[in-house]
């Protein structure tokens, strides 16, 4: 399968274009939040995505008000909205988490990873989607004021080893990867990257 994951396009008109450019290569799409720019043309931003012509999984980022997202996204019959909750595709299953993007320990998360944990089995393969990246990374290592991560997400990540993790949330870790044990943790950034797995 080949995902095409983004993040924090806040209604870039330019990285939204490169989305569906490279959409025609993707199964299917995932935004990991911070869509819009607090909310604004949420529907044009949709409307445009819609071209691409592939299912897309979307969860809130910060910039977002979670159920005015929830409501206009199931508006749109190719979007499945899985903030808080779980998507299953082909033999995979989408964990999705959103907003927030502030705290080192998050205890709505914490609380919500032992609802996700039911869902791990090893027939599933699992995709872990999060606006905050994970603690201790290349994705929330922000050089001289340190990282800026979450650690009840890394927790999850180290604990449940989920085959990829997306996420991004601070823009100036875009495109980085890590290998956390056996997950692939990646900030694919606004303009997206394609990932086969």
């Amino acid at each position: 399968m080949k995902i095409l994951a983004f993040v924090d396009t806040h209604g870039n008109n330019a990285a939204l274009d490169n989305i569906i450019i490279k959409s025609k290569e993707a199964d299917i799409l995932i935004c990991a939040g911070d869509l819009t720019s607090w909310g604004s043309d949420i529907k044009k931003i949709l409307e445009k995505l819609k071209t691409a012509g592939k299912p897309m999984l979307v969860i809130a980022g910060n910039h977002e008000i979670d159920e005015e997202l929830k409501k206009v996204c199931e508006s749109f019959g190719y979007i499945a909205y899985i903030d808080k909750g779980s998507y299953e595709f082909e033999d995979y299953i989408f964990l999705g988490y959103g907003g927030g993007g502030f705290s080192t320990r998050d205890q709505r998360f914490e609380q919500l990873a032992k609802q996700f944990a039911k869902h791990i089995t090893k027939e599933k393969k699992v995709i872990l989607i999060t606006h905050a990246p994970p603690y201790g990374t290349k994705l929330d290592d922000m050089g001289s004021i340190g990282h800026r991560g979450c650690k009840s997400i890394m927790d999850f990540i180290e604990k449940h080893q989920p085959i990829l993790s997306i996420s991004g949330h601070l823009h100036e870790t875009a495109g980085r990867k890590q290998m956390i044990g056996k997950t692939l943790a990646i900030n694919p950034g606004p303009l997206g990257k394609l990932i086969k797995i």
